[in-house]
């Protein structure tokens, strides 16, 4: 047969195929739903139609049959068939046949849901009307947003000293938004020690930081927060244990089929290591770090799509680039441009041998090139070895050029502290932003700044935005506006930790496999120059000292007002300590040392460090001041480490103070006795001692070490032990998936285990024993646990309450009471 006779019999075929399709027949007509009545809206009836039902073939640069769906002329234009439409005449309609399944051998949506007929009535309604098409709407292929750096202009002539306030107030008087009152100190501290470490603050710490005047004490608390690296890493484990899919027992862990990363994350958080290199250790992994590619090999018979090699591409494009590939992991998406083809290039990678491409689960004998998803930012030779590969993909994902990696951290940040990123949701990040000047600024200072996560943390939390009151943004749209933070709930953590704080009913001991010691021996900056000697007014009090009050004073000199100044200090049995005259702590548990802050305090010059040390009487009461009572002797000891450092021309100036016999001593409390200008001719130098026998610690250089670098809450964290039925409930993942966000919305899971549940009932009961277990005043206990749950004393009425149901004398039953309503409050529950 000749080609043109063959050319002649297709063209004969296409218009008879042209003819049938001139009109649907009577018949037919009789059994299309009316068209709707109302006037069509385009953007919220017909295009989400359109997107679930006919992009995957004719949008996002699909063109099956020759019709794309891009925009209105392209729709009119029609494919190969002919026009999909006739305006004003849906029942003549190409369109109108196809969806209904009249043509059985041609019914759209080919793959999917077929649309109902309340659906075919808007469309039949939207073509009579005209198909009118609103301006900017876009069906085709979107240009991939988020992709090269780009540093905004920032303009110099601004009120604000932080850079992101500039750009925020630019956006605000687009919106006509005035800036409203910062948030006051009580609320902005429980805000940053929620987000940073995870923890409530302590009432001493809160009201120490509530009592400095000084205008940067914001920014120094973060600052400390932030330098609190056992705290910091215990609470960040969470985040990044979602997104890593990284736990401590489950599927996988029985048989081998999954690895831990926990000692290898713990370490980088603790000594916070730069992004970039956190990225390409994970992406060509070290033995320590290889969990999160090699992925979860699962028991019995799994789809393609879940294969090790295809969950390496996902999570790396989910986590690190903001792209969800799992969609494109079983077909071509239905809701991005990403096809089969790029999940299974990137696959290849980490395959021993090219992938066959499995659609569905059915194998289409095709294999699909190696590649990464954005190839401009590095070409990856596909018959190179795998651990070349993995080197190659390593440096694409970090490459300079790669602006996607650094805003994809930054737009999980801010959502984390804001309560809603620049782009949502969060594994998007083709789309634009409602703030793309703001978004770009922070990832290439971010950059600039040598990828140093805790910089981009401080960055955001002393700008007066993250400062601004919490508002509760409702369910949101594209039609957010930035007014400030948003009220955020607690964590399935962070509310355990509390508990914690608030009972001291703690977990008994930590799953997660992390070596504390070890990354503070990493950590140069807390190693202890020499370790402090136990000290006192006798030689031999380290066996047997008479119960007295000691006053111990040491005067040194600082050239310039330092940038740090942290104190570890111990005493038994009790201490008052005073820097400069002024009360700076106070702490009565011999068996936990204390630290405290005391760069307020210091000043340029002379500076003089004074403590009030007390041997208590056997029994555990105080002796009478300045007198020691004979016959109740008993082992007594100060010890004190000053860790001090400040800033001189780009050098670090160094100062370490400890006890040792050049600390002098009276039992005379003379008045001014702790500040400077005392002529303390007659105080005598202080006797050395060895360790005492019954401390359980010995402030060794390891323990100041430890303590300096953020034992901060000395109990088992709930990020390092396995999920519980409450923190289950609390929305803490499995984290069999990559988890990005977690849900904020209540569920009645949750109001049934947080009213009857077996978990926190149990926590509540053991505390309120323990709290119980002394004698204890029912105003002071409840007293201390408003201070410690919200951060303040009890209104008046809230303490005749709490009396009423505590009890006189304190009852065990009446304290559980009290403990659950507190916990229940919003106040406790909720960040705002």
């Amino acid at each position: 047969m000749s080609s043109t006779l063959i050319r002649l019999i297709l063209c004969c075929i296409y218009c008879v195929k042209l003819a049938a399709h001139a009109a649907i027949a009577p018949e037919q007509i009789k059994q299309l739903p009316p068209a709707a009545s109302h006037s069509i809206d385009f953007t919220k009836e017909i295009k989400p139609i359109l997107e679930t039902s006919c992009t995957k073939c004719h949008g996002r640069g699909h063109d099956k049959g020759g019709f794309k769906i891009d925009d209105r002329e392209t729709f009119l234009k029609g494919g190969d068939s002919g026009a999909a439409i006739l305006l004003g005449k849906s029942h003549e309609s190409l369109l109108i046949e196809l969806v209904m399944g009249f043509d059985e051998d041609n019914i759209m949506p080919a793959k999917g849901s077929p649309l109902k007929p309340s659906q075919i009535a808007l469309l039949r309604a939207w073509i009579d009307q005209g198909a009118k098409w609103d301006e900017g709407v876009w069906l085709g292929k979107v240009e991939a947003q988020n992709l090269k750096p780009r540093a905004p202009e920032i303009s110099t002539n601004t009120k604000f000293a932080n850079p992101i306030d500039g750009l925020v107030d630019t956006y605000f008087q687009t919106k006509k938004i005035k800036w409203p009152q910062a948030i006051d100190d009580r609320v902005f501290a429980r805000r940053v020690y929620l987000d940073i470490i995870g923890l409530l603050p302590p009432a001493d710490e809160l009201n120490k930081f509530l009592a400095d005047h000084s205008s940067d004490k914001r920014e120094k608390l973060v600052q400390r927060l932030l330098n609190e690296n056992q705290s910091y890493a215990e609470h960040w484990l969470t985040f990044w244990n979602d997104m890593l899919r990284n736990d401590y027992k489950g599927t996988g862990y029985i048989d081998g089929g999954r690895k831990q990363i926990t000692k290898w994350l713990y370490s980088a958080l603790a000594t916070n290591m730069p992004y970039d290199q956190f990225v390409r250790e994970l992406v060509n992994p070290t033995p320590e770090s290889e969990g999160f590619t090699k992925g979860i090999v699962w028991r019995g018979v799994v789809n393609a799509s879940q294969v090790p090699q295809m969950q390496a591409a996902q999570n790396i494009s989910q986590v690190f680039m903001g792209v969800n590939m799992k969609c494109a992991s079983c077909h071509d998406s239905f809701i991005n441009d990403w096809q089969l083809a790029d999940a299974y290039a990137l696959a290849n990678i980490y395959a021993d041998k090219q992938l066959e491409l499995f659609e569905c689960d059915k194998p289409t004998g095709k294999k699909a090139a190696t590649k990464f998803l954005y190839p401009e930012f590095g070409e990856i030779d596909a018959a190179a070895d795998k651990p070349t590969r993995l080197k190659q993909l390593a440096a694409a994902v970090t490459s300079a050029e790669n602006g996607r990696l650094s805003r994809t951290l930054v737009n999980r940040l801010w959502g984390r502290f804001i309560g809603y990123a620049f782009v949502e949701p969060v594994d998007d990040m083709e789309q634009a932003g409602w703030n793309s000047d703001l978004l770009d600024w922070l990832a290439e200072d971010f950059v600039a700044h040598k990828y140093d996560v805790r910089h981009l943390i401080k960055q955001i939390m002393t700008s007066r935005a993250y400062q601004l009151p919490a508002v509760n943004i409702g369910e949101t749209s594209k039609d957010y506006v930035f007014r400030g933070p948003s009220v955020r709930r607690l964590s399935a953590e962070q509310f355990r930790d509390a508990l914690t704080t608030l009972t001291g009913i703690g977990y008994a001991n930590p799953l997660a496999e992390v070596d504390a010691d070890a990354v503070s021996k990493k950590d140069k900056k807390f190693e202890p120059p020499v370790e402090p000697k136990w000290i006192w007014s006798d030689a031999d009090a380290d066996k047997k000292a008479k119960a007295e009050r000691v006053y111990f004073r040491k005067t040194f000199q600082l050239a310039l007002v330092p940038t740090e100044a942290k104190v570890v200090l111990g005493c038994d049995n009790s201490f008052n300590l005073f820097v400069n005259g002024i009360a700076a702590g106070s702490g009565n548990d011999y068996s936990h040392p204390s630290i405290f802050d005391i760069r307020p305090h210091l000043k340029k010059g002379e500076n003089v460090i004074a403590i009030e040390a007390i041997n208590h009487l056997p029994g555990n009461d105080l002796p009478t001041p300045a007198k020691a009572i004979a016959g109740t002797e008993n082992p007594a000891g100060m010890i004190f480490y000053a860790r001090i450092r400040g800033q001189e021309k780009n050098r670090e100036k160094v100062m370490d103070l400890i006890s040792d016999k050049s600390w002098t001593w009276s039992r005379e409390k003379k008045n001014g006795w702790e500040k400077s200008g005392l002529a303390a001719a007659d105080w005598n130098p202080s006797a050395e001692l060895g360790n005492l026998p019954m401390q359980p610690w010995r402030m060794r250089k390891d323990f100041i070490r430890n303590k300096l670098a953020g034992d901060h809450s000395g109990a088992v964290r709930a990020a390092l032990v396995a999920a519980d039925p409450l923190t289950v409930a609390l929305g803490r993942p499995n984290r069999e998936q990559v988890v990005t966000t977690r849900s904020i919305e209540a569920t009645t899971l949750q109001a049934l285990e947080m009213t009857n549940g077996e978990t926190l009932a149990d926590i509540l009961n053991r505390g309120a024993k323990k709290l119980t277990e002394d004698k204890v005043i029912s105003r002071e206990l409840i007293q201390n646990l408003f201070e410690q749950a919200l951060g303040r004393k009890p209104s008046s009425l809230e303490l005749q309450t709490a009396e009423e149901l505590v009890g006189k004398p304190v009852k065990k039953e009446g304290v559980e009471d009290l403990l659950w309503a507190m916990t229940m409050l919003p106040e406790f529950q909720l960040i705002y």
